[in-house]
């Protein structure tokens, strides 16, 4: 057992990044395209972080009561969920206000200047 993997790193990189990740990337840009505020991803992926505490549990023999490895789990899902969301408020702020706005970078825009 180490810090963050619980027992083996391919099923801490498979589980946990690669399928709830995923997951919470894709409730970020919906939650993103409703124009919902930015605090509903992160509260939105503790019950997907239980969901995949029991799925480490049933599938893996995790520990399903560890706080320890739930609040690893939902820091990722989090994570995943806000870059998810950054991405798509940054691409509907260029797209739907063309004469306001321009992309600075891929995660933030700024004003353009007057002409």
């Amino acid at each position: 057992m180490s810090l963050f993997v619980e027992d083996k790193l391919s099923v801490f990189l498979i589980m946990t990044v690669i399928i709830g990740g995923g997951a919470a990337f894709l409730a970020g840009r919906n939650l993103a395209s409703r124009w919902r505020p930015a605090w509903m991803p992160a509260a939105y992926m503790i019950p997907l972080g239980l969901a995949l505490r029991f799925f480490h549990y049933a599938l893996f023999d995790g520990h399903l009561l560890s706080v320890h490895y739930f609040i690893t789990d939902t820091a990722v899902l989090i994570a995943a969920a806000l870059l998810g969301y950054r991405l798509t408020i940054v691409g509907q702020m260029v797209n739907q206000y063309p004469w306001l706005f321009e992309r600075s970078g891929p995660l933030s825009w700024r004003s353009k200047a007057p002409s």
